[in-house]
């Protein structure tokens, strides 16, 4: 059981790095897109894009990242995840622009690296 379930957290971390790998290309290129181009700005400046990968990210945040606090019990990765989901949450009240994408993009480093510290503490 307890293999099983680090197998779980191992997979949902690694794929909380991709999902912040996503989401960061999806900033870059839409501020790169949207303002250089004048192209795709309805699809990729979206709200509800960036409120369903919020809750999307969350709730692989604390399955893996909850997981491995549970399972490591170091609570590091779970602060600095926590204060990446409070910036990515802020980015949500800035609207579209410049702010929003340094919030946001600060938001799922700090995500990331949270997902990456626990893939390590679980070693």
């Amino acid at each position: 059981m307890r293999a099983a379930l680090h197998l779980i957290r191992s997979r949902m971390d690694r794929f909380g790095i991709a999902l912040s790998g996503l989401c960061l290309l999806h900033c870059v290129a839409g501020l790169v897109l949207v303002a250089a181009l004048g192209l795709g700005g309805e699809w990729l400046l979206s709200p509800e894009i960036h409120r369903y990968g919020l809750a999307l990210a969350i709730a692989v945040g604390v399955i893996a990242i909850g997981l491995g606090a549970l399972r490591h019990g170091r609570r590091i990765p779970l602060l600095i995840a926590t204060c990446g989901f409070a910036l990515m949450a802020g980015a949500l009240g800035v609207g579209h622009g410049f702010g929003e994408a340094i919030l946001t993009i600060g938001g799922v480093a700090l995500v990331a690296f949270a997902h990456f510290l626990n893939l390590r503490h679980a070693c």
